[in-house]
């Protein structure tokens, strides 16, 4: 009778809290007009696009966010826009802008948005073939299709990931288990890059156990891209030190200067040493999908495995990257994980999930951001963009070389353009800061060769010849005010 007694307060209870958690379930007509809010707040965003600064300094503004609390009882929707409004979206870079070339991501294309919100409504996990089929399949589908572009072979395999750094890390764990780089031989473990490599294949190594391994730095030429004969001599001299060479990492666009290493060279050195050729192509990947893109990353199909970032050169929104591995079950035997929770996931295997492939088994519908687009727009537009990117940066080297204010440097490989102001480095940060402190267009400096430089990185879909043309001629008009 106890037990009857107890279950009764139990209903009661249950029928208590009932209505208040179904508060929750926003019903249909609440669902359309919050929709509607929101698409109108995005489009309001979207159409002042064309005068909105591409970079606000105002530290101090977001802070009228923390007046706004988490609190028991909600503020609303409309409230909760008008907070996005008055202290997130305008200040600091704008990333939407066609005048924001700061850095590499490029921009997000309207549809990516669409296929969030449809991913997070149906809320499908997309770790596990047998979770979501469907899910699982587009996301292998999209590996395909870039391991195509890369040119590698059926066999290849891989994973959508959260960006380039969590994919390069993924590929340095594969590489060191193929290798059998384990504790005892990790201090004489070497690996091989240049110091234009990106810094997350430093963290990936640490994070990977490989913190004590000897990263050895390769020179590179006049045009910042490795030297493939210096590469094999430091192979050489290791091997006849008793070290172990074993991976080689390749940047296919470098962060700072945009620059293609010879891949091919690096290729035919790594083979002949029997090292991992690993490409960080976060960058320069999809220019694969141009004839320019094609011939500056040749070679690049004889890596073992790949990173690219849709986040960048397919202009999706942060939080898109991709590694490819040449072998497949490669990358598999080294994140196939298994639980008895999970025992029931066994029943359905028809295609390699995802979770089996990388760190991540809490998985987004990350690959419906990527597949809307490419499914509403087809291929060709992305491939147009791409290519007038490649010509706007070739069209402002050119003219910041005809100017009598600037040096520039390498004629880029693909579109970053680096240059500096003739004079000091001091000279050059004065520059940059007025150029802050205006805000029309935004780009951003780094360090070469000890050298104070100047860099437009020309990668959002946005970006076009009056863009670009009003990024000099800010660029002139400040020069010009601090002679």
């Amino acid at each position: 009778m106890k037990t009857r007694h107890d279950t009764d307060l139990l209903e009661q209870e249950l029928e208590r809290l009932e209505p208040l958690a179904r508060k929750l379930e926003t019903p249909a007509a609440d669902r359309n007009r919050r929709l509607e809010a929101v698409h109108a707040y995005a489009s309001d965003y979207l159409d002042a696009q064309g005068a909105a600064p591409a970079y606000t300094r105002s530290p101090d503004l977001s802070a009228g966010l923390l007046d706004t609390p988490i609190s028991e009882t909600g503020a609303g929707l409309d409230a909760a826009l008008d907070v996005l409004d008055r202290y997130v979206d305008h200040e600091g870079l704008n990333t939407t802008s066609g005048r924001f070339t700061g850095y590499v991501p490029g921009g997000g294309v309207y549809e990516s948005a669409l296929g969030d919100y449809l991913a997070a409504v149906t809320n499908r996990y997309a770790g596990v073939f047998f979770a979501s089929p469907g899910a699982v399949r587009m996301e292998n589908q999209l590996v395909r299709w870039m391991a195509g572009l890369v040119g590698f072979p059926a066999e290849a395999g891989g994973y959508l990931s959260a960006g380039g750094s969590l994919a390069n890390l993924t590929a340095v764990v594969t590489a060191r288990d193929v290798h059998g780089i384990e504790a005892g031989a990790v201090p004489r473990a070497v690996v091989y890059l240049s110091d234009h490599a990106h810094h997350c294949v430093d963290k990936a190594l640490r994070v990977a156990g490989l913190g004590r391994a000897v990263l050895r730095r390769v020179p590179v030429d006049e045009a910042w891209r490795m030297d493939a004969g210096a590469l094999a001599s430091a192979i050489e001299d290791d091997l006849d030190d008793g070290l172990m060479p074993w991976l080689v990492v390749a940047s296919a666009g470098t962060t700072n200067t945009g620059s293609v290493d010879p891949l091919a060279d690096i290729a035919d050195v790594a083979d002949r040493h029997g090292l991992w050729f690993h490409v960080d192509a976060a960058y320069g990947g999809f220019f694969l999908l141009t004839e320019t893109g094609k011939n500056r990353l040749r070679g690049i199909e004889r890596a073992h495995s790949v990173v690219m970032d849709p986040h960048k050169t397919l202009f999706l929104p942060y939080g898109s990257g991709a590694l490819i591995v040449r072998d497949g079950a490669l990358i598999r035997q080294s994140h196939l994980s298994d639980a008895s929770y999970m025992q029931d996931a066994r029943a359905a295997d028809g295609e390699w999930s995802p979770a089996h492939m990388s760190p991540e088994l809490t998985k987004h519908f990350r690959g419906l951001r990527m597949w809307l687009p490419l499914q509403v727009h087809g291929v060709a537009p992305f491939r147009d963009a791409l290519d007038e990117k490649l010509v706007l940066a070739r069209w402002a080297w050119e003219r910041l070389r005809a100017s009598d204010r600037f040096e520039v440097g390498p004629k880029p490989d693909l579109t970053v353009v680096t240059f500096r102001l003739r004079g000091s480095d001091e000279a050059n940060r004065r520059l940059l800061e007025a150029v802050h402190q205006d805000g029309r267009v935004f780009f951003s400096s780094t360090v070469i060769d000890g050298r104070f430089t100047l860099r437009l990185a020309i990668v959002s879909f946005r970006s076009h010849l009056d863009d670009i043309r009003l990024t000099l001629d800010v660029l002139e008009e400040l020069a010009a005010s601090h002679d």
